[in-house]
Order: C-alpha cells, then structure tokens, then sequence
C-alpha cells in the first residue's frame, strides 16, 4: 500500500502565523486573550490554552495589563474600536487575504453597489467581512441567490475557503438577477491549491483521509469534494479514529488536511496508516 500526502495538507500561511503569534504573545506577557478561538481544531486550542492563550467571552473579561489578540477569520470594526477604547494591548493576527477581503467589499460599497457575500451563515470570517459594510447579503447556496429580487448594481465577494464550484453556480444565477455585477474571486489561492490536490487524489487513489475537524469549514468542504469523486473517503481529527476495515483491499491512500491542522496531526495520522497498512516506506508527496 502506498499513501500520497497533498503538498499544502495542513496549516495554511496565515493560520500558522497566527498560531505563532498567539505562542509568541503568551510567552512575552504570559497570558493572551482571545475572544473566540483563534482556529477553528480543537487540539492547538488546547495547546495554546496550555501556554497561558485564554478564549474570553467579551472585553471585560481581559485583564488592562494583557493583550487582546484578534484572531485569524477577521474582526468587526466596531469590536476593533471597542477595545482601543478600553486602552488594551492589540495585537492582530488577522490573516493578510482575509484583511485583502474586507478591503475589496468596502471598495465595491463605495462604487454604490449592493454588496453580496458568497459564504457560511454565522462563520467568524463571514461574521467580519460582512461587517465592513452596511446591510450586505450573504449567500450561502444557489437556493438562496434564486430567492433573490432583481437589482441594478452589485459587488460579489467570497469567504476565503469557499468551493469554486458553489461560488461558480451562485455567480450564474446572480449574472440573471444584476444587471451591472462585479465578482472579486476572493477564494485564497491555498485554498484553491488544496482544492485542486485533493480533486486529483480522490481520482487516482483507493481511500481517502481527510484530517481535520469537524468544526472547521474548510476541512468539512475538502471531505465533501473528496466524496464526491471517491466514496471511501473518511474524515478524522486524530489518528486515533482511523479504522483498519477502511483499507482493506487498499493499494494506495491520499492525504489531505484542512487549513487549521497541524504538521504533528498529519505525521500522526500517516504513522498509524503505515502500521495499519505494514508499510515500511517513506510516504510519497502529491505534486
């Protein structure tokens, strides 16, 4: 049996660095707050939560003389210019493609356009994106853009970690309904890169491990895309949830991993694989 690792399974450049960061901070001040949790994988919760970074409900929970780090998915303005108020330490660990989002909607309100966001209901990142400006309208499916009234002008963003293909059936209904549309294809190219590994893994290989959680959007929709083209595809948070009856009559097994799981998740998952399947060689990456 052979496995095939995706090359960017795993931690994107922005969720690494805000993980570091959030190590960083503690470790200068001793403790950080959050006010939600800065990734959405339960393990480097913890992790973080073991070096003193604490999730917090609200600003009144961070003590004056601790910083307040804004996580990764993005951060409402008025929440921004709620803690400046109370003079706490911000540090921003904002990802830069997600910062690059919120710039583009604001430029599309000031043309005088409906704007229009392609994404999650109540994600964090979708949450601050749509609070850039005012009364934007959030699309989530093509259900929803067919429900939606004809308008003269509108601007079209997307959450990050969208699928291209729910982005592109959305962008045709809407191309009926607006007569002047803009679309900023906004689905950040690790996204787009993951996307397109794991499309060619689910093809070329008999199972398929998606790791991640359950709470992550952007590993929830990798282990729909792997389905959809290889129905012995699993989704797991640890190597502890992998079962041997999945890779009976298996020669090869792909690997991919959502944005917010660590290096030392994957490694654990491709061990237990290895011992599963008596595997003694080095596991081959996906190009």
């Amino acid at each position: 049996m052979k496995i095939f690792v995706a090359k960017d399974a795993g931690y994107c450049f922005g969720v690494r660095d805000a993980v570091n960061l959030a190590y960083d901070t503690a470790q200068a001040y001793g403790e950080v707050y959050m006010l939600g949790t800065i990734v959405h994988n339960e393990r480097v919760i913890k992790g973080l939560s073991d070096v003193g970074a604490k999730v917090v409900e609200s600003l009144d929970d961070v003590p004056p003389d601790k910083p307040l780090l804004f996580r990764a998915h993005g951060t409402p303005p008025e929440l921004w210019e709620a803690a400046s108020n109370k003079n706490l330490k911000l540090i921003d660990g904002t990802c830069p493609l997600v910062t690059e989002i919120h710039q583009e909607i604001k430029k599309l309100d000031d043309e005088g356009r409906r704007t229009i966001i392609i994404g999650d209901h109540g994600h964090d990142e979708v949450i601050a994106i749509a609070a850039q400006v005012k009364n934007p309208i959030i699309i989530s499916n093509i259900e929803e853009a067919k429900s939606l009234r004809k308008m003269k002008m509108a601007g079209v963003v997307s959450q990050s970690t969208q699928m291209i293909e729910n982005v592109q059936e959305i962008m045709n209904v809407l191309m009926e309904k607006v007569f002047d549309l803009r679309f900023i294809n906004t689905i950040c190219f690790p996204t787009r890169r993951n996307h397109e590994q794991i499309k060619e893994l689910a093809i070329n290989n008999d199972v398929m491990i998606i790791i991640g959680s359950f709470t992550s959007a952007n590993s929830k929709r990798l282990a729909q895309l792997s389905l959809e083209r290889n129905k012995r595809s699993f989704q797991v948070t640890s190597a502890n949830e992998l079962e041997a009856s999945w890779f009976k009559d298996c020669d090869s097994v792909g690997i991919s991993a959502g944005a917010s799981t660590p290096d030392d998740v994957i490694e654990e998952v491709i061990v237990r694989i290895k011992e599963v399947g008596h595997i003694t060689e080095k596991e081959k990456i996906y190009e």
